[in-house]
């Protein structure tokens, strides 16, 4: 059975900033990705709630990256395991793996995919929709075409490839809506 997906909320960089938050959900893995900063904290309890879902029913939460604006809220999340670009935490447990292939479910795996920092990676889930992928090598459908944070723009040109290479049916962009990706896609 595939992942379920849906966008808490919609995240936006102007003179504010917002990461998009997204749930994933497969049999009993309830998954949160980048719950960083919002305006309000009930804009993704609310959602949730309306999903039947309550914080302490999360199984996992992941950071694309570990800028504030994709982990403030994560504390949100009492029961989840946390997973970053090389470990899994849960309390005071330190565990380290490479994200890269690392399986949270059946549906839902994570792939390294360094851009908008050298430790990004992206949550991979087969879909309903088809493949869907969460990342921040986008801000979002709109741009900026260049990431102006990219620390290595070769590196940020070859994740976005390696993204594009996979043919997914929706991106859901660190700062924006989710958007088909079509030709135009920035590299």
């Amino acid at each position: 059975m595939p992942a379920a997906f849906h966008v808490l909320t919609t995240g936006y960089a102007h003179d504010r900033v917002a990461s998009t938050v997204t749930l994933l959900t497969e049999d009993d893995t309830v998954t949160v990705v980048d719950p960083g900063m919002v305006a309000d904290r009930r804009l993704i309890l609310g959602p949730l709630a309306k999903l039947g879902i309550e914080p302490q029913e999360v199984t996992d939460v992941v950071f694309s990256h570990h800028h504030p604006d994709h982990t403030l809220n994560a504390a949100l999340f009492p029961r989840a395991r946390f997973h970053d670009h090389m470990a899994v935490y849960r309390d005071d447990i330190w565990e380290d793996r490479d994200a890269d292939g690392y399986a949270i479910s059946p549906s839902i795996t994570l792939m390294r995919t360094p851009g908008h920092t050298a430790e990004d990676i992206s949550t991979v889930a087969t879909t309903d929709q088809g493949l869907v992928v969460l990342t921040h090598l986008w801000w979002g459908a709109e741009g900026p075409a260049d990431d102006p944070f990219a620390p290595d723009r070769d590196q940020l040109r070859a994740a976005r490839e390696k993204v594009l290479a996979l043919n997914p049916a929706l991106i859901v962009p660190g700062h924006g809506v989710p958007f088909v990706p079509s030709p135009s896609t920035p590299l």
